[in-house]
């Protein structure tokens, strides 16, 4: 995903959220993306915003924290998913050597 598109879509929830009183939308915001958003996405969201999230709304950047990164990390170029051990991903499905 093109990092303009993840911006303007983490932007246009900000704008759908933006008439509810700030704590709330702050929350609703990172319940958006923590639902809606696959795990490759919410790593890319979390990279750009640690690297400075240049041009996404104050209200993303306010729900950032919220955010869950993902229990798989996926890597950028394939988009593998590495689990951590234990034999569960995340929204519990299981690993090959579970």
């Amino acid at each position: 995903m093109e990092v303009s598109d993840m911006v303007r879509m983490a932007n246009q929830i900000a704008a759908f959220f933006q008439s509810y009183p700030h704590e709330e939308a702050v929350k609703e915001v990172a319940d958006h993306i923590n639902r809606f958003w696959e795990p490759r996405m919410r790593v890319a969201f979390l990279d750009y915003i640690a690297a400075g999230g240049k041009g996404l709304d104050q209200l993303v950047k306010d729900s950032a924290s919220l955010v869950r990164e993902p229990k798989i990390r996926p890597t950028a170029k394939t988009g593998t998913a590495h689990a951590h051990s234990g034999g569960q991903l995340e929204d519990g499905l299981e690993t090959a050597d579970a």
